[in-house]
Order: structure tokens, then sequence, then C-alpha cells
């Protein structure tokens, strides 16, 4: 430096900065150092910056005065710096050589300045409304003109006059404007023009926060004054940031997946080519030209191996850069970690030096103040970038999961049950995100872990490889135990999945189990697979009681054989103070990770099973959505099937062959045949829901399809008819009428508003197949596929939809119909019949003409004939008895059409006349008489009076939140569920462990004041004996306590709580069920129980943990230092109110997120229900959408949640 400086100014002056009163730093080094510092820092971040600021541009934003003030104040510091530089150049000329520095340095700051200038407006450009870059790089220059500033006020003080003007002057604006520039840094500029800021009703105002309130989380205090004021509800949160969307997530993740696909199929492809190319044929005559089977067999053998999709590789693409920014702080606050030590070392030796000026402590205070302040703000912001990552793989993982439970094969179906996919997304996407919090400690364990042992090391010497030894011994024992443990993780998903599955079951038929009284039965058999998951859950906590004892003591353990062997390798090796409590703070850093790093290692573990379980879910096969082609509009003929192979599943033997269909335009096709002989299925084949395996399927235009099990959504009942199109009430009002729709809505409490229970249970099987009906008439498409809508209907009503909306006169004629049916009075009148026998079309064509072949559809007709003619003449009568009781009902105008009908009247008498000469057999009218008669009794009996419509009421009540602090009831229940004696046993055990631990430091502090009396060699069997047994203690009673609680205690509540809900939910009234939706159940019964069976433990493990040391610790202090109290007191205080301020907000919160959460699952368990339904109608996109946005508002009120936890 001497040559920068001169030999005039030295670099550095111990006495003048160190061994004096009156501190300062040599000029030579405030002018390179100090002033170099900040332009380092920020031409060093530049490059990267430049680069994130060309990547990401979000508008632009208008220049404001605030900008211009900026922007001027840049150019005027450029200037004082070059005034400094021709000032030098001045000198130079008139003879005054300055040393190089002087040069160097207004030139080198002066371009900083410049950059930073440049800096303002490109960000502006780019949409930058506060830039943390140039807020560092300003508090730096400012923190780094402190010392000259203090220093140049000092000389001219001693000098009585300023000697060198002109830099004095130019120095005090330099800081003058530096200052404003960092004052200006902390306010933000506008929104960039165009962006969502502006467009949101209730932004987040995280968008718009500055640097410092982003750093500080200040921007979310608005939220939580509010909810210390009022408990939160769901309109108070703000609008998730774009970027955490589903819309930007989901895609993101599934772009990485689709990639990871294609590469496992080429190389399949490629390793399938390399097995089945064959040689070329050998154009000698040697033998073994070609190869021979066996050869092949080996082959086929060694490429076996399937190339398997990567769903973590995925992950990582997705979401690793943005997981990067935080694993970056984590490095930066584990490197200020190691600080604290190295100052607490400084500081004890300051406490030994008599003659050491007074700066130093108060200096050394401060620097351990602030370095605690660094590290809590760096921590917290990696941890707000982990939470983030793990809430966007939530999204993205539910997303891809509801996306492909819609378009799976119904052979994956058979694997992947309703309550398997609810509890990939509940359970298994939770796994992600619990694993995100801490997953940088894998990396960051060992490297803490590395750091301590170096400055242990330095230390206590080569004593420290004891404790390394003990650590390097727990890793095995770690590891087997961690294998174990994955075993049983997978197993306990098995249960968990099983016992999911069986709620569903139980949940869809709770009528029926009523109805049988089978609650009890069946909640033994929940019982039984619940206690083979607790069986599971208590060996866990076995194998965890160990592994938390062997890693909680390890620092103990490590801290004891150290110790142990330092003092006894060598008589001079003395623990004194300084020693002793460095390395203790040491070992307390080693803590950490130790502890943290067995439960990472169990997250790594559950994580991966589930990464397993969702990659093989992803990785099923699709329906293939060019199975049917859609555009061919070539032919006259709307449908049309040639030579149709198809099977529910590749594995499983063809359901249809054979099938040849042309179908024309605006006619109606009947599909008949016995039960099971492949009816539906053919409707199936004609929607792609089915494994095409021969043949073509071609279908002109928009398709409508009506399943034979009505498929009935959770909405109002016109809801459910529009199904997303708009509402056009004329064309609304014909197809009620159609469908006989509106003597139902009379009934209905609230008419069409009315809303429809979850699988329509509020409405009876006619009435959901009508509904379903009147969706597909509303749908106005081109082809029909009915499977046998009629069935579920009275035999009037029958008639009734058939001559109004599917026969030959209906609302749907002009359209292609194919109609699935049984009730062959119906047959005369459509235009082709299609006979189905065991999965082959047997026979084709008119009525009469297949009644004339007396093939299939004439034993057919034998079979189902005779109880279809009653039930035609039931019809009639009880259509006449309606006329009687509802003279105003809409159907009476159509119960008279078989008398103004001739013609088809005389058809029937005809078709009847052609059954009895088939059949041969007469039917005895007295038997058909007491049939009739007993009809029309059951329905002049059963006829209820007619309701006045009533006001509409909501049938599904909204998920409520409690409000409040959580009642001591809810925490009495829990330890009323674990055993009152024992939960109080449990805490005396946890204050013993602590008490342990605490003793030990005690104890280790008279063992080093041995030293100041010199009694270190004849106490030192005492001081480790006593040291190990307090150690050995704390571990015995962590053992204890964690299979007390773990293994038994809470195991013992988990199973009751889950007893009780079961019990709760069965004995329900029916009534609970139509106003509850299934998936708000299920949510209990997977995320609910699952936070019970392991979140609740380990919660409470940790804050009984914190509360006794933390007692322990403050009681220990008062006692030694009476003053602390006067400190404690107030901050006691004010943590106290700091705690209620924001707990009252996080509680709430968490309350919003768990009630969000049910729609998720709700709406997932009915899509998955009526996916086939979804596809034909095409609103595939629409409930992707809607599934989107419910995960959203559960997103919404999560996020807040996290940002409150810091």
């Amino acid at each position: 430096m001497e040559r920068l400086c001169g030999p005039d100014l030295p670099f550095w002056e111990a006495n003048q900065t160190l061994h004096t009163d009156r501190p300062d730093l040599p000029e030579c080094f405030q002018l390179s150092v100090l002033s170099w510092l900040p332009c380092v820092y920020l031409w060093a971040v530049f490059p990267i910056y430049l680069f994130c600021l060309k990547r990401n541009h979000r508008g632009y934003i208008m220049m404001s005065i605030m900008n211009r003030f900026k922007t001027v104040f840049g150019l005027l510091l450029w200037i004082l710096c070059w005034t400094d530089l021709f000032y030098t150049f001045h000198e130079l000329r008139q003879g005054h050589t300055q040393p190089p520095i002087y040069f160097i340095t207004p030139l080198v700051v002066g371009m900083t300045m410049l950059l930073a200038t440049f800096l303002i407006q490109f960000e502006r450009l780019r949409g930058v409304q506060s830039s943390g870059v140039l807020f560092i790089f300003w508090f730096l220059s400012v923190l780094c003109a402190v010392v000259p500033f203090r220093s140049k006020i000092l000389q001219a003080s001693s000098q009585n006059e300023v000697t060198d003007k002109l830099r004095f002057t130019t120095f005090y604006l330099y800081f003058g404007l530096a200052v404003c520039e960092l004052i200006l840094c902390c306010f933000n500029e506008k929104p960039p023009l165009f962006s969502n800021v502006v467009t949101d009703p209730n932004p987040c105002p995280e968008t718009t926060a500055g640097f410092l309130s982003t750093i500080t989380f200040w921007w979310f205090t608005s939220l939580a004054i509010k909810g210390y004021k009022t408990p939160l509800e769901y309109k108070d949160l703000w609008s998730l940031n774009q970027r955490d969307s589903s819309k930007v997530m989901v895609p993101k993740l599934l772009q990485e997946w689709e990639k990871e696909l294609a590469k496992a199929k080429s190389k399949e492809n490629l390793s399938s080519q390399a097995v089945y190319s064959k040689p070329p044929p050998s154009t000698t005559n040697h033998v073994g030209g070609e190869s021979s089977p066996e050869e092949v067999e080996v082959l086929l053998s060694n490429q076996k191996a399937t190339h398997q999709p990567s769903f973590l590789r995925a992950l990582i693409k997705a979401f690793g850069p943005y997981f990067l920014i935080g694993s970056a702080y984590k490095l930066m606050q584990d490197v200020i970690t190691f600080v604290n030590p190295q100052l607490l070392r400084m500081l004890i030796s300051f406490t030994k030096q008599k003659d050491a000026p007074d700066w130093w402590g108060y200096s050394l205070a401060f620097l351990m103040f602030f370095t605690a302040i660094l590290q809590t703000l760096i921590l917290h912001r990696h941890f707000q970038y982990c939470f983030v990552t793990g809430m966007n793989i939530r999204t993205a993982v539910i997303g891809a999961i509801y996306r492909k439970a819609l378009v799976i094969t119904n052979a994956a179906k058979r694997s992947s049950t309703v309550g398997e996919i609810v509890n990939l997304m509940s359970v298994d996407a939770q796994r992600f995100m619990d694993l995100t919090t801490f997953l940088n400690l894998l990396w960051s364990a060992p490297i803490q872990i590395m750091l301590a042992l170096y400055f242990l090391w330095q230390n206590l010497g080569p004593s420290v490889l004891a404790g390394v030894a003990v650590m390097i011994m727990l890793i095995p024992f770690n590891a087997v135990i961690a294998m174990k443990t994955r075993a049983y993780q997978v197993e306990q998903m098995q249960y968990k999945d099983s016992r999911i599955k069986l709620m569903n079951e139980i949940l869809n038929g709770i009528k029926v189990l009523k109805l049988y009284a089978w609650e009890n039965s069946f909640k033994d058999k929940v019982l039984a697979i619940r206690q083979k998951e607790l069986n599971v859950l208590r060996k866990t906590a076995y194998l965890g009681a160990v592994s938390t004892m062997a890693w909680t003591s390890a620092p103990f353990l490590v801290a004891l054989t150290t110790f142990a062997v330092y003092v006894s390798v060598d008589e001079n090796n003395i623990l004194d103070a300084e020693k002793a409590f460095v390395s203790l703070s040491l070992f307390n850093i080693l803590r950490f990770p130790l502890n943290m790093l067995p439960q990472v290692i169990s997250g790594l573990v559950q994580a991966s099973v589930s990464l397993k379980r969702i990659q093989r879910f992803l990785s099923h096969d699709e329906l293939d959505p060019n199975s049917v082609d859609r555009n061919n509009t070539a032919t006259d003929f709307s449908v049309t099937v040639v030579n149709g192979k198809f099977t529910w599943s590749k594995e499983d033997p063809p359901v249809l062959h054979n099938i040849n269909v042309m179908v024309p335009q605006g006619s109606l096709l009947a599909v008949v045949g016995h039960v099971g002989c492949g009816k539906s299925s053919l409707i199936s084949a004609l929607l792609g829901e089915m494994e095409k395996l021969e043949g073509e399927i071609s279908i002109r235009g928009s398709v409508a399809y009506v399943p034979q099990q009505a498929w009935i959504q959770n909405a109002t009942l016109r809801d459910n008819i529009l199904f997303g199109r708009s509402y056009d009430e004329q064309k609304y009002s014909c197809v009620l009428e159609a469908c006989a729709l509106t003597p139902d809505l009379e009934v209905l409490p609230g008419g069409d508003m009315t809303e429809i229970g979850e699988k329509g249970i509020n409405l009876s099987g006619g009435q959901r197949q009508r509904v379903s009906l009147a969706r597909a008439l509303y749908s106005d498409t081109d082809v029909y596929l009915l499977d046998d809508p009629l069935s579920a209907v009275d035999a009037h009503v029958a008639k009734h939809i058939f001559d109004n909306l599917i026969g030959p006169e209906g609302v749907l004629k002009g359209k292609t119909r194919i109609l699935v049916t049984h009730g062959i009075s119906f047959l005369p009148q459509v235009d082709n019949i299609m006979v189905i026998v065991d999965g082959r079309m047997s026979e084709m064509g008119s009525y009469q003409e297949l009644l004339s072949q007396n093939g299939a559809f004439a034993e057919f007709l034998r079979n189902y004939a005779l109880e279809d003619i009653v039930e035609e003449e039931d019809a009639t009568e009880e259509s006449i008895d309606e006329e009687e009781m509802f003279p105003e009902d809409t159907l009476s105008n159509h119960t008279d059409m078989v008398d103004n009908e001739p013609v088809i009247n005389e058809a029937k008498r005809n078709f009847r006349r052609q059954i009895s000469i088939i059949s041969g057999d007469v039917e005895n009218p007295k038997g058909r008489s007491v049939r009739r008669h007993g009809c029309s009794q059951r329905k002049h009996s059963d006829q209820p009076e007619k309701k006045k419509p009533q006001e509409m009421q909501k049938l599904i009540q909204a998920e409520t939140a409690e409000t409040g602090r959580v009642k001591s009831k809810v925490y009495l229940e829990y330890a009323k569920a674990v055993g009152v004696l024992l939960s109080v046993f449990i805490c005396f055990l946890y204050g013993c462990q602590s008490a342990a631990a605490i003793g030990g430091n005690i104890w280790l502090s008279q063992w080093t004041n041995d030293a100041s009396t010199n009694q270190t060699k004849e106490n030192v069997h005492m001081r480790v004996g006593v040291y190990a047994a307090l150690g050995i203690t704390q571990g015995a009673l962590l053992l204890a306590n964690c299979l007390l609680c773990r293994a038994y205690s809470m195991l013992e509540a988990a199973k009751l709580t889950h007893q009780n809900m079961l019990q709760g939910v069965l004995r329900a009234p029916q009534a609970f069920f139509e106003s509850t939706p299934t998936g708000r159940l299920l949510n209990r019964f997977s995320k609910d129980v699952d936070a019970i069976d392991s979140h609740i433990p380990d919660n409470i493990d940790i804050w009984m943990r914190t509360f006794w040391y933390t007692l322990n610790v403050l009681l220990i202090c008062s006692a030694l230092t009476p003053m602390f109290l006067i400190v404690v007191a107030p901050l006691l205080l004010f943590y106290w109110w700091v705690q209620r301020f924001y707990v009252a907000t996080s509680r709430q919160l968490k309350r919003l997120e768990s009630v969000s959460r049910s729609p998720i699952y709700s709406h997932f368990s009915e899509t998955v229900t009526g996916s086939s339904v979804i596809r034909a109608y095409g609103r595939h996109s629409a409930f992707v959408v809607m599934s989107d946005i419910k995960v959203d508002e559960n997103q919404k009120s999560y996020y807040p949640g996290i940002v409150s936890n810091r």
C-alpha cells in the first residue's frame, strides 16, 4: 500500500487505532479500503443484477420527482468526485505531487456513481419500485463515510484550521448527498403502468413494498393490526401474488414433467429398437448367420429395466432456481453464526485485560448485537424463500394430480382410488411442503459441523478428534434407523390409503349403511385398519425416540469426550473460562444441525415415499384424445364405427368385438340387449373412454352424454342444468317442460335455485336422471348419447320424456340420438335398432325388419315384453290418477296422448299381437288388473299434499372457522385423551431434562473456576464423572420422555380422537350428510388426523423444550445476577405483548387455511366421479380452472400465515 499512499501516509497504525482512548483510522486506510468497499460491492453485483433486470420486465414507471432527485444527486456525486480528481491534477501542475491514491480513488468512486445513476434509470424502465442493490450500496457508502466524517472534524479541531479546504468541502457535500440518496432509497416509486397492482381490488402489499419493508416484513403490519382488533375474515385477506398462483405454478411443473416423460419414452424407444432390430439376411450359407432364439432371449432379459421419468428432476428444474436464492441466504447466515463465538472469545479476553480501553467492550457488545440482528434478518429471508417454495410445490403437485385424475384410463382408476388420490393431494403434497423448510440443512448441517470442528480444533487442539469419533459412530446408527423408518412409512401410507378409501365408500353409501344399521360393523372395519396404522406409528415412534436421544445427546457426548480427553492427555491443558465457554458456544452451534439432521433425514425418507407414490400416479396411462375422430365431415353419418374392438384395460380381454355402426344424421338409434352384454360399454367406446384395440370411430359435431347413473354437482339445480352455459329463459323453460321437471320445482324449497347436495343426495333417483337429461338438452349439441336414462324414472314419466324429448316428435328430432334402453314399448318409434349379444353386434335394422328375422331381437322381446306392456298400461292408468289428483299438473297436459295418436296406438296394438304370437303365452288378465290396481292404490296413498314454494335456503352450509384464542377446553380435551396425570408427569419429565442440561453448564462453570484456584489436577476425575452423569441423566430422561409421549400417550390420544370423530360421524343423522360435503369430512379424516398423529406431538415437544429451557435460564440468571431482572422484566412484558399481537392473526389465518382446504377435496371427489361426463361435454378446462381457484383461495390464507410466523 506504500506505493499507493506514499511513505507519509501509513496504511495501519495500531497505536492510533487500538491502544488509545480516541481511536481513529489512518488516512490511507480511509482513502483506500473505506472508499473502495461500496464500489467493489456494486461492480461485483452489477453483472448478475443486470441479467436479472433483463429477465424480469415488470413494466415502465413514469419519471417522478423523486426519481429526478435521485438522478440529479447521482450526477452531482459524480461531479464532486471528478472535481477532486481535477483538483489533484491542478496540484500536480502547481508542483504539489500527491500520492497515486488521490488519483485512483476519485476516479473509481466517480465511475461507480455514474453506474449507480445508470441503474436508477434502468430500474425505472424495468418497473423496479424499490432497489435492494442500491439501498445496500448507499448504506455502505454512508457507513464507510462516517469514519472520515469524524476523522476530519477531529483533525480540524486539533489543528484549529482546515488545511485542505476544497477536499474538506467536497467530502461533506459528498456525505450529505449520499445520505439523501439513502433516505430516498427508503421510499417506493409508483407501480409500473399496466401492472396487476393497479387492476387488483385487494392486492398484496408485498408487491409494492420497499426493500426495507420487505426484509423486515413491515408490509404485513396492517393485516396484523386488523387481526389483533377483530378476528380476520376471508374478505380481509389479500389476493395471492400472481407468481404464486396455480396459473403460473402448475404449467411450470407440468412443462418439466412432460419433458421427463418424453425423455423416458425416447430412451425406451431406443432400447426397444436395439432389441428388436433384426440383422440383415445372411448372404452366405454359414450356420448361425442369424440370431438364435437363445440370444434374443438374453438380449430381452438385459433390456427389461424400464426407463422411469423422474418427478424429482422435474421438481428441481421447476422450483430449484427460486429455492437456491433461499440457499444463498442460508449460506450467509451459517457464516455469520460463527462470528459470535469469536466475538465472545474477544469479550472474555477483554474482561481479563485490566488496561484495555472501555470502547473495546462497547464495540464488541454492539457487534454481537448487530450480528444477531443481521443473522435474524437473513435467516427469516431464507425461511421465507423455503416456505414459498414449499407452497408453490404443493400448488403445482395438487394441480398436476387433479389434471391427471381427469384423463387417466379406467385401468389406472382401479389401482388409484379416490381415497388414495385424496391422500396424494393432502398428505403427500404436504410432505414436500414440510421438507422444503429444512432441506437446506442437508448441505448446511455438514458445513456448520465442519466449521464448528475447525474452530474447536483451534481452541482445544487434537482433543476434538475424540468428539469427531463419537459423531462418526452415530452416522451408521442413524442410517439404519432411517432405512427402517422408510419401510414403516411406506406401510403406514398403505394403511392410510385403505382407511381413506373405506371412509370414502362409507360416506358415499351412508344412506344404505344407515338403512341396514351397518354403522357398527363398518366402524369396526375402519378401526381395525386404524389400529394397524397406529401399530406402525408406534414402531416408528420407538425408532424416533432412540434417534432423537442419540442426536440430542450428541453435542453433550462430543463436549464430554473432548473436554475429558483435553484435560487427561496433558497435565498442562487447563480448562479455563475462555476455552470452556467459547467451546460450549460452538457445541451449541453444533446442537442445531445435529438435532435437525435426523428430522431432515426422516422428512427426506417420508418425502421419498411420497415422491414415488406421486410419480407412479402421474406415470399412469392416459385416455387417448385421438381415439375418436371428431373432425370427420366427409360422410352423411354422424356416428361411424368400423371394425371396432374395445377393452377396458390392455391386460383384460376385449369387451366389444367387431362393432360396425353407421348412424345417419338426425336419426334415433336404439341399442338393446341383455344385462351385461356391452351396451354401456359401446357408449363409453363412442366417448373415447375405452382402450381401442382395432378399428376407427368418428363422431361429427359436439356430444351430450347422459350416463346410466346420473352425475349431479353440489350446486343449484339451475347450475346443474346450465353446466357452464349462459342462461336463456325461454330455452330453459322449454327444457324443464320436456324433462318433466316443472312439477318438481314447485315442490323444491327454492325452486330451480335450490342447492343440490353432493351426488344429488336430496333428489330422488328419477329427479337426478331428469336433471341429467335436462343438462344434455340444454347443451344443444349435435349427437346425444343416452345410456338408459328412462330406467330410473316412473313409467308415465318415461313415456312423457320419450314423447317430448327423445322420440320422433320430441324436442330432439333432427338430432342424432343413440339410446340404450330396456323399455321396448318405445322401440316401434325408433329409426334403427342395434342388438348386442355378448359384446358383438348381433343384428341391426328397423323394428319390423328385426322382428321378421326372429333372431336375437325376438328373443330379447320375449324376455322383456310382457312386463313392459303391463308397465305401459300402469303408466296410462297412473296418468289418469295423476290427472284427478293434480288437475293443474303439467304432466296432465300430456297423459292423454295415447288417445290422440291413433297411428302410434295402432302400431302398439300390432306390436302386442306379434309379441303374443312370439311368446305363445296368454297373460292372465286378472293378475294384470290386480297388479295395476295395487300400483294405483300405492300411488294414491303415497301422494303428498302440494307444498307451497318456500324461500330459498342453502343446503350446504359453509364451513365456519372459530374466532379468538384457542379455548382452554380444547387443550383440556387433548390432555384428557392423553391422561391428566400422565400429562402432568410428562411436563415434570421435560422440566427435569432441561434442569439436567442447565446443571451440566453450571457444573462446567464450576470446573473452569478450578483454573483460578489451581485445583485442576486434583478434581479432574470428579469433574468429568459428575459432568458425564448429568449428561447421561439428560439422555435417559429424554428417551423416557420420547417413549412415553410419542410411543404411548400421544398415540392413545390420536386413537381416541379418531375413534370419537368416527363415532360422531357415523351416528350423525342423514340431514348432516346432506348438508356436509364428503370432501370436508375426508379432510378431517386425512389431513387433520395426520396432524394429530405427527404434527401435534412434534409441536408439543418443541414448545415444552423451549418453555422449560427458557424458564430454567431465567431462574439461574436471576439467582446469579439479580440485576438481570431489571432488564428481563420489561423484555418479558414486551415479548408477551408481541406474542399476543401476532398470534391472534397467525391463529386465525391457520383456521381460515384449514377451512378453505376442504373445498379442494370436495371438488376433486366430485370431479373424479363425473369425469366421463365432464370430458363428454368438453368441460375439462373449466373444471381445471375451478380447482385452481379453490387451491389459490386456500393458499391466499396460507401465505400470510407463513409471513405472520416470521
